[in-house]
């Protein structure tokens, strides 16, 4: 990167107070504006939550040629300085930083994390500067650093100087610090890194690079099959990995990712067989370097220019989150680090999670998408109710269109994936300029299939198209929840209701989130009650009958509910047999 001009804007980042938790941060301003405002972002981009990071700051002091000048804050994340533009100015303040998630920041003695959303406040007027950022490390310390940022002069650790051509990219790249575990690889000649925080003595990272290698380098070929290397939108790029006793999640950015996940999901020096877990980690890993692409280069149209300070809506989440979710498994089948049994165990997963959410008859998922700020990222126990989920069911919009093409024999989703970049320029994409795409593609209308796939409630043609492309879908019985209509939580001994599923037994029966369920017996001979410790035991106590008594508490209060057990709910099962279609599906999951 070659910066236009010299940072006139320079952030300090001071890890000096671990036992607070309390980055120490100072700002100067060569060039202020009369009064110059300055703000923190209300969100980060790629979580589209307003998050409030101004609630960490405290201690916002302005200083101008050695003297204190007044602070004015007129917004909850907006201040006013009552400054001169003679004279540099001076900011110094504290973030609290107690949040272990890839979204805010972390410090404590063990481990430092920040993204700049969360601490460096915004000059404005000034967001098109070049911007500078030094971060010191806590004294007497031994830890190292890893960020996307570009150096300027660090020491041996990375902590010293960076740059960033502008505040966007400042805040586009996450700061790692502690004693964590680092390995290289180059994907297509770009050179990576991988750093790993938490892990345990077992964890083998010879694997996770080699594994890691070959998704980057598929999805790589996948945006840029002539030119590779030369046409990725990136020099280098940073994997942050931070491995906790339970989490999971991740956030894309320019040319880094942060990562959280359960420390057993990584691979292990003594696997012999892939763990669930582990495939679950690398999904996540394909899924966050796909962005890279869709959604950091390729965006919304209504994302052009972040606006930090409020809500951004779109209704193409569908497309940016939902089509990421769709080739970041199928990548893993494509980079041969799963086979076809995995990939359609993923895809039948991803199947039933949206066939069993009443909230898909409900809203369509370019809705969910507008609603994701005050729904997807707020869920209660009436989110599969209200709402679809953007990922899932936008993976499956993914699958219906790329099988229709393939169906057709005019083209395929891969190629209108790139056709989209070169048409857009990696840049900003509206629906329109999908459906000019897929005409392109394929010489036809797609109007109809988009409003009906993405502006409605209808059903997804999923049977047909997974049928003509060799893959048979069987209706098995499904898991008691299921069957009922119910999401549990089961934990010493009690079946707690987390979410009653609208139309289904359990909400017949009058039962609600937040009831623990105790006991069960027939309806028939009443007799027969027995305590209730696992959902999947009510078949076992029950055994044929189908009227039932269920025993729940809510408010310290007993009821007894009377509940029909269905017997006509049924879940989906994939399997693929080779057969006159094995051609078609070779070429789907080889990406021919």
């Amino acid at each position: 990167m070659t910066l236009k001009t010299v940072p006139t804007i320079h952030y300090t980042v001071d890890a000096g107070q671990t036992h607070s938790h309390l980055f120490q941060i100072s700002v100067h301003i060569a060039k202020p504006a009369v009064g110059q405002v300055v703000s923190l972002p209300v969100w980060i981009p790629g979580s589209y939550l307003v998050r409030e990071f101004s609630k960490n700051l405290q201690n916002l002091k302005a200083k101008q040629a050695g003297k204190s000048v007044a602070v004015f804050q007129d917004q909850k994340s907006q201040w006013h300085i009552d400054c001169k533009s003679t004279a540099a100015l001076e900011l110094s303040y504290e973030v609290y930083a107690f949040d272990n998630s890839v979204r805010t920041a972390w410090l404590d003695t063990q481990r430092g994390f920040f993204n700049g959303t969360s601490v460096c406040l915004r000059v404005h007027g000034q967001e098109d500067t070049a911007h500078a950022l030094t971060v010191k490390a806590p004294k007497d310390s031994t830890w190292s650093l890893a960020t996307g940022l570009q150096s300027v002069k660090v020491n041996k650790q990375g902590f010293g100087d960076y740059v960033a051509a502008h505040y966007d990219e400042l805040v586009d790249c996450p700061v790692e610090m502690g004693h964590f575990w680092r390995g290289e690889f180059t994907a297509c000649g770009i050179p990576h890194s991988f750093v790993v925080a938490g892990a345990m003595a077992s964890f083998d990272g010879a694997r996770l690079i080699a594994d890691t290698q070959k998704i980057c380098e598929a999805e790589i070929k996948f945006w840029h099959e002539k030119k590779p290397a030369a046409s990725a939108p990136y020099k280098r790029y940073v994997f942050m990995l931070n491995a906790v006793e339970d989490g999971y999640g991740g956030l894309e950015h320019r040319n880094s990712t942060a990562l959280i996940c359960n420390r057993r999901d990584l691979p292990s020096i003594d696997m012999k067989k892939m763990s669930e877990g582990y495939v679950t980690l690398l999904g996540l890993i394909s899924h966050e370097y796909f962005h890279t692409w869709n959604v950091k280069q390729l965006r919304p149209a209504e994302f052009k220019r972040y606006d930090y300070t409020q809500e951004n809506y779109t209704e193409l989440l569908w497309f940016f989150e939902g089509f990421t979710s769709y080739y970041d498994d199928l990548l893993l089948r494509r980079a041969k680090l799963i086979d076809d049994a995995q990939y359609f165990k993923l895809l039948n997963k991803t199947i039933n999670m949206v066939l069993q959410a009443p909230g898909r008859l409900v809203q369509s998922v370019a809705q969910a998408s507008f609603d994701a700020w005050v729904k997807y990222y707020r869920q209660d126990e009436n989110t599969p109710n209200a709402t679809i989920s953007y990922y899932t069911k936008g993976a499956l919009v993914a699958l219906c269109i790329d099988l229709t093409l393939r169906a057709e024999g005019s083209s395929n989703l891969d190629k209108v994936m790139r056709g989209l970049w070169l048409r857009c320029k990696g840049g900003p994409l509206s629906e329109a300029d999908l459906l000019a795409e897929l005409e392109t593609q394929s010489g036809r209308s797609w109007q109809k299939e988009i409003k009906a796939w993405v502006h409605s409630t209808q059903e997804l043609p999923l049977k047909t198209l997974l049928s003509s492309h060799g893959v048979v879908v069987h209706e098995d019985p499904p898991q008691m929840a299921q069957r009922l209509g119910l999401r549990v939580l089961e934990s010493q001994g009690v079946v707690q209701i987390k979410a009653v599923l609208r139309g289904g037994a359990a909400e017949k029966a009058g039962m609600a989130a937040g009831d623990e369920w105790w006991a069960v017996g027939s309806a028939r001979a009443k007799s027969q009650t027995w305590r209730l410790k696992k959902l999947e035991d009510v078949s076992l106590l029950l055994g044929n009958e189908k009227k039932a008594l269920a025993t729940i508490t809510r408010d310290q209060k007993v009821f007894v509910l009377p509940l029909s057990i269905p017997t006509d709910v049924n879940t989906w099962r994939l399997s693929h047999t080779p057969n006159a279609q094995s051609s078609r599906t070779s070429a789907w999951l080889d990406g021919a």
